[in-house]
C-alpha cells in the first residue's frame, strides 16, 4: 500500500511543478531519474520511425497520478488522453488536469486497459504502465490495437519490472527496451 504523496514533473514548462498522487496500491509514479531517461529518448531517439514529441497526440493509459501524460505535455505535445479504471484515481487525474489548467488539451477516460472504447483517433504515442505483476501487457496491447488507439506508425512505451518481456503481439515491432532499476521501457511501433 502507498502512502499519499507528491510527484514532480521533471522537465519542460511545467518543470518542477508537483502533482498528487492518491494512497493506495494502485498508484506507482515512475521515479523521476526514469522518466527524466525516458522522455530523453522520446525526444531525442525516435526520428528514424518518423516520431516526434512536439506537437504528438499522447494516451496515457493506466496513468495513475498522469506523470507521464503530464511530462509528454509539458515537453510540448499537443493533447493527452488519460485513460485510467479507478474512480478515486480518475478524480484526481481531473484535479491535476484542473490545477495545471489543461482541460483544453487534455481528456480523462475512466476505462479499463483490456477493454479501452473505440478511440477517437489513432494515436502517435500510447504509453502503457499497467499494475506490475498481473501479466497485463499483451492483452492491454491487443485491445489498444483492436480498438484503433495504436495504428502504423504509433510509437508505443511499456513500463514493466526489469526481468518482465512484453508479449508479441500482431501489428507491433519491437524497437528497443531499456532497463533502469527494477524498471525497463519496452519501446515498440505499430506496423
Amino acid at each position: 500500500m502507498h502512502i499519499a504523496g507528491k510527484v514532480r514533473i521533471v522537465g519542460g514548462v511545467w518543470r518542477g511543478r508537483k502533482l498528487e498522487v492518491p494512497a493506495g496500491a494502485e498508484v506507482r509514479p515512475t521515479a523521476d531519474r526514469a522518466r527524466e531517461a525516458l522522455f530523453n529518448r522520446l525526444i531525442h531517439g525516435f526520428a528514424e520511425q518518423g516520431f516526434r514529441l512536439p506537437g504528438a497526440t499522447v494516451a496515457d493509459v493506466c496513468a495513475g497520478t498522469g506523470a507521464m501524460g503530464f511530462e509528454a505535455l509539458s515537453r510540448g505535445a499537443a493533447a493527452v488522453t488519460f485513460v485510467e479504471r479507478n474512480p478515486e484515481v480518475v478524480r484526481h487525474l481531473e484535479a491535476a488536469v484542473s490545477h495545471l489548467d489543461a482541460e483544453d488539451r487534455t481528456q480523462v477516460i475512466r476505462a479499463d486497459a483490456n477493454a479501452p472504447p473505440p478511440a477517437a483517433r489513432r494515436y502517435d504515442l500510447v504509453i502503457l504502465d499497467p499494475p506490475f505483476g498481473e501479466g497485463m501487457e499483451g492483452t492491454a496491447l491487443s485491445a489498444l490495437k483492436a480498438r484503433g488507439w495504436i495504428g502504423a506508425g504509433t510509437l508505443v512505451v511499456v513500463e514493466t519490472e526489469a526481468e518482465t518481456e512484453v508479449a508479441t503481439v500482431p501489428g507491433l515491432s519491437l524497437v528497443d527496451s531499456r532497463t533502469y532499476g527494477r524498471i525497463k521501457f519496452t519501446f515498440l511501433i505499430g506496423i
